[in-house]
Protein backbone atom coordinates (compact mmCIF):
# COMPACT_ATOMS: atom_id res chain seq x y z
CA UNK A 1 0.00 0.00 0.00
CA UNK A 2 1.65 3.20 -0.86
CA UNK A 3 0.80 6.81 -0.79
CA UNK A 4 -1.42 8.23 2.59
CA UNK A 5 -4.46 6.29 2.93
CA UNK A 6 -7.96 7.86 4.79
CA UNK A 7 -8.91 5.37 7.69
CA UNK A 8 -11.04 5.37 10.60
CA UNK A 9 -10.34 3.61 14.02
CA UNK A 10 -11.94 3.18 17.58
CA UNK A 11 -11.14 2.03 20.17
CA UNK A 12 -12.48 -1.22 22.05
CA UNK A 13 -13.46 -0.70 25.41
CA UNK A 14 -14.57 -3.23 27.93
CA UNK A 15 -17.84 -1.98 30.78
CA UNK A 16 -17.43 -4.68 33.53
CA UNK A 17 -20.29 -2.76 34.97
CA UNK A 18 -22.49 -0.76 32.68
CA UNK A 19 -24.51 0.95 35.58
CA UNK A 20 -21.10 2.86 36.93
CA UNK A 21 -19.64 3.74 33.34
CA UNK A 22 -16.62 2.73 34.05
CA UNK A 23 -14.23 0.67 31.10
CA UNK A 24 -10.81 -0.15 30.27
CA UNK A 25 -9.57 0.06 26.24
CA UNK A 26 -8.88 -3.34 25.28
CA UNK A 27 -8.01 -2.92 21.87
CA UNK A 28 -8.22 -0.90 18.39
CA UNK A 29 -9.85 -1.46 15.63
CA UNK A 30 -9.11 0.35 11.69
CA UNK A 31 -10.71 0.63 8.68
CA UNK A 32 -9.51 1.62 5.43
CA UNK A 33 -12.95 1.84 3.62
CA UNK A 34 -10.79 2.26 -0.22
CA UNK A 35 -8.49 -1.02 0.31
CA UNK A 36 -11.35 -2.84 1.64
CA UNK A 37 -8.77 -3.22 5.00
CA UNK A 38 -10.04 -3.90 8.59
CA UNK A 39 -7.98 -5.65 11.51
CA UNK A 40 -7.87 -5.39 14.93
CA UNK A 41 -5.42 -5.60 17.84
CA UNK A 42 -7.14 -6.67 21.36
CA UNK A 43 -5.45 -7.38 25.06
CA UNK A 44 -7.40 -8.07 28.23
CA UNK A 45 -5.72 -6.56 30.57
CA UNK A 46 -6.87 -8.95 33.31
CA UNK A 47 -5.74 -7.37 36.13
CA UNK A 48 -7.30 -4.03 35.26
CA UNK A 49 -10.65 -5.87 34.62
CA UNK A 50 -10.20 -7.30 38.28
CA UNK A 51 -9.87 -3.76 39.87
CA UNK A 52 -12.44 -2.61 37.94
CA UNK A 53 -15.16 -5.28 39.29
CA UNK A 54 -13.16 -8.40 41.50
CA UNK A 55 -16.15 -10.54 40.26
CA UNK A 56 -15.55 -9.70 36.47
CA UNK A 57 -15.82 -12.81 34.43
CA UNK A 58 -12.90 -13.02 32.18
CA UNK A 59 -13.59 -15.84 30.14
CA UNK A 60 -17.03 -14.16 29.43
CA UNK A 61 -14.74 -11.16 28.15
CA UNK A 62 -12.10 -13.13 26.57
CA UNK A 63 -15.08 -15.07 24.49
CA UNK A 64 -17.00 -11.90 23.92
CA UNK A 65 -13.44 -9.90 22.32
CA UNK A 66 -13.21 -13.79 20.44
CA UNK A 67 -16.52 -13.28 18.94
CA UNK A 68 -15.27 -9.21 17.74
CA UNK A 69 -12.24 -10.17 16.71
CA UNK A 70 -13.83 -12.89 14.29
CA UNK A 71 -16.06 -10.40 12.99
CA UNK A 72 -13.78 -7.81 12.00
CA UNK A 73 -11.59 -10.81 10.25
CA UNK A 74 -14.94 -11.63 8.37
CA UNK A 75 -14.41 -15.31 9.79
CA UNK A 76 -17.40 -17.44 8.62
CA UNK A 77 -19.14 -18.91 11.61
CA UNK A 78 -22.31 -18.46 10.47
CA UNK A 79 -22.97 -14.92 11.60
CA UNK A 80 -23.81 -12.94 8.82
CA UNK A 81 -22.60 -9.73 9.57
CA UNK A 82 -18.78 -11.85 8.98
CA UNK A 83 -19.89 -11.79 4.92
CA UNK A 84 -19.84 -8.29 4.88
CA UNK A 85 -17.28 -5.66 3.34
CA UNK A 86 -14.80 -4.12 5.60
CA UNK A 87 -16.08 -0.90 5.88
CA UNK A 88 -19.62 -2.23 6.65
CA UNK A 89 -18.14 -4.79 9.28
CA UNK A 90 -16.34 -1.59 10.80
CA UNK A 91 -20.16 0.16 10.89
CA UNK A 92 -21.52 -2.46 12.89
CA UNK A 93 -18.36 -3.00 15.59
CA UNK A 94 -18.38 0.79 15.86
CA UNK A 95 -22.30 1.16 16.38
CA UNK A 96 -23.19 2.76 19.62
CA UNK A 97 -24.36 0.37 22.20
CA UNK A 98 -24.84 -0.02 25.74
CA UNK A 99 -23.19 -3.30 26.72
CA UNK A 100 -20.06 -4.58 28.15
CA UNK A 101 -18.16 -4.30 25.04
CA UNK A 102 -18.44 -0.92 23.68
CA UNK A 103 -16.32 0.89 20.88
CA UNK A 104 -15.80 4.70 21.05
CA UNK A 105 -17.24 6.84 18.32
CA UNK A 106 -14.68 6.39 15.28
CA UNK A 107 -11.43 8.82 14.40
CA UNK A 108 -10.07 9.56 11.46
CA UNK A 109 -6.79 10.00 9.86
CA UNK A 110 -4.35 9.33 7.05
CA UNK A 111 -1.68 6.55 6.90
CA UNK A 112 0.96 5.32 4.75
CA UNK A 113 0.98 2.14 6.73
CA UNK A 114 -2.42 1.18 8.13
CA UNK A 115 -0.73 -1.64 9.89
CA UNK A 116 1.87 0.44 11.64
CA UNK A 117 -0.71 2.80 12.70
CA UNK A 118 -2.73 0.09 13.97
CA UNK A 119 -0.06 -0.86 16.20
CA UNK A 120 0.86 3.10 17.16
CA UNK A 121 -2.82 4.04 18.10
CA UNK A 122 -3.08 0.47 20.17
CA UNK A 123 0.74 1.20 21.90
CA UNK A 124 -0.62 5.09 22.25
CA UNK A 125 -4.05 3.86 23.79
CA UNK A 126 -4.37 0.24 24.96
CA UNK A 127 -1.07 -0.84 26.77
Amino acid sequence: MQGKHLFEYALIRLVPRVEREEFINVGVVLCCKRQNYLAIKIHLPEEKLLALDSDADLNLFSCYLESFQKICLGVKTGNPIANQDAASRFRWLTAVRSSMLQTSRPHSGFSEDLEQTLLSLYEQYVV
